[in-house]
């Protein structure tokens, strides 16, 4: 809901005075919208003039400046500007080598932006008109298509165009031909509030989405169930790609838009799908937008937009651009070491410590052990959050899963010859660096400390070595996590488990035997927590509802080490020495 207003009839002129203020370096107002300040020394260019109402926010006024528009017409909200304004601001941005009026295709817009241009003609201002039909879902016939987040790119275009010294003529046919290559698709998760009302413009039904939404607080066309990322990237890409325009090459510019509600966040996630399905359909992505670029109030909902590129469309999508809300700069950019020339830079620069063919066999039962933790911890990974969410935050489950995933794909990136202590360092880094939060600390310096104890150069690996690795494991968490037993944490498991398995040992047991055995202990221990209170941690508010419910991170231990218990099985087959 738009709540922060002093009149509701007043909020686009409000709302717009402060924007004034705020960039006034770069902006002036004039009679119905704003105006980019003039660059000192440059020579005049075609005013590339756009707008529409308010409520779309970066557009349209956030892409007035050097490299995009010249100017923007500003309506009340959803409204389109008046012939008046229109005139107005175009008068005031013309610099003597003609005017591009361009907007959505709507009704209002293009009778006022219409009757402006021709009353600008008539004044001797040489004036066109370029209408944005980007949005596939609202008319199988391009000319009666609505125009959506494809405004961005039609005018980034034609912006770029003007910057660059092109004639009236050619600003005009890259405007045509920019919106010819360009379709988007949208879908809304919730309805927009206009501001000073109580109800949304439209609602969605529970568990749906509305698929090919407009951005004037129309309802989709088409209500249906909501979608999992995965799905609903493939619906958006594929419902594009079987519109392409006629002849369109394999690059394109995408653009994928939040709507006003929409976080970052979840475009990011949602972006993380859709390129590789670009990719899978041979496409290649030239500089994409992710972000708020054209938006309708707090409309919960998203779009996509994908610009089909020839070699003038891309070198106008890539020319660089400073507006209030976009920039773009290209030199900073390409002085930047490729990520992969990083990469190989750094696997370059890495020297796996020489190892013996004891270490090496060590290794590899760390190899198979970690593949199975991975597997266990994502079989059980809503189990972990749910016991988690009693008390905490319930991401246990989560952050295990990332932290075994981590872990796992550095593991297979370390070569052969590496040995068990660089192989458990790496697997800690990992851990630690894409896990997170106090767990994926622990368990990240864990590892690298049970790896430090083993090391790279014994001929034989005994019990007694790995019981002392099992204790620099525990004595690593001890020190960092500041927790003792009796806590309720994953040392309530730990502790007792390093203690049998090194009393078993001592007994005379074989590793394998006293590892399941001490694991017994770890499982048992990691129950008996139910009947504690956490002392520390994000749990100890809570500390009275998690009575009855065990430890997630003592759960947790108990589940790997049973696992690993298993793997020495295995591997190992009762015997000990170099094959531990």
């Amino acid at each position: 809901m738009t709540t922060i207003h002093d009149d509701p009839d007043e909020f686009a002129e409000d709302q717009l005075a402060g924007w004034l203020a705020l960039y006034a370096d770069r902006v002036r107002g004039v009679h119905g919208g704003v105006v980019a300040l003039p660059t000192e020394g440059a020579d005049p260019q075609v005013a590339v003039v756009v707008g529409g109402g308010s409520g779309h926010y970066p557009a349209f006024c956030g892409v007035v400046g050097p490299g995009f528009a010249t100017g923007a017409v500003v309506g009340n909200i959803f409204t389109s500007p008046s012939t008046a304004q229109v005139y107005a601001v175009a008068k005031a941005a013309d610099q003597g080598k003609g005017v591009v009026l361009s907007f959505g295709n709507y009704a209002g817009d293009t009778m006022n932006f219409g009757l402006a241009a021709e009353r600008l003609n008539a004044e001797g201002i040489d004036t066109r008109i370029v209408i944005v039909t980007d949005d596939i879902a609202s008319a199988d016939e391009e000319s009666k298509r609505r125009g959506i987040a494809g405004d961005f790119s039609v005018f980034k275009a034609m912006g770029a165009a003007a910057a660059s010294g092109a004639t009236l003529d050619e600003v005009e046919r890259i405007g045509n031909a920019s919106n010819a290559a360009t379709r988007t698709i949208g879908v809304a998760f919730s309805g927009c509030t206009m501001p000073g009302a109580t109800e949304p413009l439209f609602t969605v039904p529970d568990g749906h989405l509305g698929l090919g939404l407009g951005i004037h607080g129309e309802p989709g066309i088409e209500d249906v169930p909501l979608l999992r990322a995965t799905e609903l990237a493939s619906l958006l890409v594929s419902r594009l790609l079987d519109d392409r325009p006629a002849g369109a090459g394999t690059r394109v510019a995408p653009i994928l838009n939040g709507l006003g509600d929409t976080k970052y966040e979840e475009l990011f996630l949602l972006w993380g799908r859709v390129l590789p399905l670009l990719r899978d359909a041979g496409i290649e992505v030239v500089e994409p937008e992710v972000g708020e670029l054209v938006t309708s109030l707090d409309m919960g909902g998203c779009s996509l937009t994908l610009q089909w590129l020839d070699d003038e469309l891309e070198a106008l999508w890539r020319a660089d651009a400073y507006t209030p809300a976009y920039r773009k700069v290209a030199a900073p950019v390409s002085a930047l070491v490729p990520a992969e020339a990083v990469a190989d830079a750094e696997e370059a620069a890495t020297v796996v410590p020489e190892a013996t063919d004891a270490s090496r066999q060590a290794a590899q039962t760390v190899r198979s052990a970690v593949e199975a933790i991975d597997a266990l911890l994502r079989e059980h990974e809503e189990e972990l959050g749910r016991i988690d969410a009693v008390a905490g935050d319930g991401d246990h489950g989560r952050g295990m899963v990332k932290g075994i995933g981590a872990a796992r794909k550095a593991v297979d990136r370390v070569g052969q010859e590496a040995g068990v202590a660089f192989v458990l360092g790496r697997a800690g880094d990992a851990w630690a660096e894409f896990a997170g939060g106090t767990s994926g600390v622990l368990w990240g310096a864990a590892l690298e400390a049970f790896g430090r104890s083993l090391g790279d150069d014994r001929d034989a690996y005994e019990a007694s070595d790995v019981v002392a690795a099992a204790q620099a494991f525990a004595d690593s968490i001890v020190h960092l996590g500041g927790a003792s037993r009796g806590d309720k944490t994953l040392l309530d498991a730990l502790l007792p488990f390093v203690d049998a398995l090194r009393s078993s040992v001592d007994a005379g047991d074989s590793l394998t035997e006293a590892w399941k055995a001490a694991a017994q202990v770890a499982v048992s221990e990691a129950a008996a927590t139910a009947d504690l209170t956490p002392k520390v941690g994000r749990a100890r508010p809570l500390a009275e509802k998690s009575l009855g419910t065990p430890d997630a991170g003592a759960t947790s231990m108990g589940m790997i080490l049973t696992r690993v218990g298993e793997v020495l099985a295995t591997r190992s087959a009762d015997k000990e020495g170099t094959n531990a």
